[in-house]
């Protein structure tokens, strides 16, 4: 993921009941067609599994969360909106108006449509205690930092000499 992307918000674009993954693939394709993949990141439908029993057999079905309801991330331009807006099945946003509001971080984690992970305040060069984990209670010098994996490799002092280790975001916590 692009740090662009991350300036991007969530929103619920209204379409025809049923048009769901065709308006999907149609914003797709337009956002390919256009090159405007630095504005428009992802779309989805959001899904949900269920179990259903039919003549004492049990199957695993999905099936639509919000019926006539996808979700575009997306920065918002007036050329993003448009593009979206005039996508065919797509019969607006979700908002007053003509306005289409974000959907929040808490909204998104409900969805499930997106893991909200949250960045970690540490910056390279700083000190850690290590909190848990083979290494608990060493200390050491932040030499890299791995926002996606949410990984840091840090280097620890181990039978007097420095031993490059790789940890969790959770197993460190910051030095004062």
């Amino acid at each position: 993921m692009t740090d662009r992307s991350e300036k991007g918000n969530w929103y619920v674009v209204h379409t025809y009941s049923g048009h769901e993954n065709k308006v999907k693939a149609n914003i797709e394709k337009l956002v390919e067609n256009r090159g405007m993949q630095d504005v428009v990141f992802s779309v989805k439908v959001p899904t949900e599994e269920y179990t259903e029993s039919k003549n004492g057999k049990k199957k695993t079905k999905e099936r639509k969360m919000f019926p006539g309801y996808v979700l575009v991330k997306m920065i918002m331009t007036d050329e993003s909106w448009y593009l979206v807006r005039n996508t065919r099945g797509v019969t607006g946003f979700v908002g007053p108006g003509s306005k289409p509001v974000p959907l929040s971080d808490d909204e998104i984690k409900t969805l499930g449509v997106q893991d909200i992970l949250p960045r970690i305040d540490i910056n390279e060069g700083e000190f850690v205690k290590v909190k848990s984990g083979p290494f608990e209670n060493l200390e050491g010098s932040v030499q890299n930092i791995d926002n996606e994996r949410r990984k840091l490799k840090v280097f620890v002092s181990m039978f007097g000499r420095e031993t490059l280790v790789e940890l969790d975001f959770e197993q460190v916590e910051k030095i004062y």
